[in-house]
Formats: structure tokens, C-alpha cells, sequence
């Protein structure tokens, strides 16, 4: 599923932020809002998580045209989106054990979001099987 939301890191916050809203503690919590809005599902285990980060407008149309849909391989951080997220789903991310995630660039910021858990498939039992 993709969700239209561009991905934040979590910052390191202090009690200071509590009174002293810097930009990176609300756009967090804006992320954490918009997350909850939007009813997004991350699987407790199972998840393959795609982070796409919106390129600078200041990039040329060459440099995008090279970057598109190219690994992201600068800050944020993969573990601090991952955290965001996690903390903006579940109320104890704890529950998290199992995730695949990634990033790349893209045109616009997005959350793409598959759900990998083995679905076992159940076998129609015919009157062969019970003899």
C-alpha cells in the first residue's frame, strides 16, 4: 500500500522541546499526525517498508533525471525513519521484530508498505483425503 506522506526521521528530543519547538520536533509530530490520519498498517513482522525522499528543488533537471528512483545514500538515517514510523503506528513499537526497509529518491515523498507475512494456503479437503 502506498500512503502520500513524506517520510521524517525521528529526531533526538529533549525536555527543552517540550516549550521550544524546533522545525525537526514538528515536522515529527506533524509525520506522526498525518500517519495516524491516514490509518496506515505496518505489520508487526512480515513488513517491507520503502521510504521515497522527495529530491531538492534546488537539483538541476540532470541530477534528478540521474537520481530518480537511485538508493538513497545520505541522512536521514534508514533506522530513524523506521523509528518514526514504528512510533507513529503503534503506541509500543516494541512489537516490531521483523521488518525489511529501504530508500530511494523519488519526484515526490511517499511510504510504500508490503505486507510479506506467509499466508498458508488451506487445502480443500475432499472425501479422498478422509478415507
Amino acid at each position: 500500500m502506498r500512503y502520500p506522506i513524506t517520510p521524517v526521521p525521528k529526531p533526538r528530543m529533549t525536555q527543552r522541546d517540550k516549550w521550544h519547538k524546533r522545525g525537526c520536533v514538528v515536522r515529527y509530530w506533524d509525520f506522526k499526525d498525518e500517519v495516524r490520519r491516514l490509518n496506515v498498517k505496518l505489520p508487526a513482522h512480515g513488513a517491507w517498508v520503502t521510504f521515497y525522499l522527495p529530491m531538492p528543488k534546488s537539483w538541476s533537471n540532470k541530477k534528478r533525471d540521474e537520481m530518480y528512483l537511485t538508493p538513497h545514500r545520505q541522512k536521514p538515517d534508514l533506522d530513524n525513519l523506521i523509528k518514526a514510523l514504528g512510533d507513529a503506528v503503534y503506541d509500543d513499537d516494541s512489537v516490531i521484530w521483523d521488518i525489511r526497509a529501504s530508500k530511494w529518491w523519488e519526484l515526490s515523498g511517499a511510504i510504500d508498505i508490503l505486507d510479506l507475512r506467509w499466508q498458508p494456503r488451506i487445502k480443500e479437503i475432499t472425501q479422498e483425503d478422509l478415507i
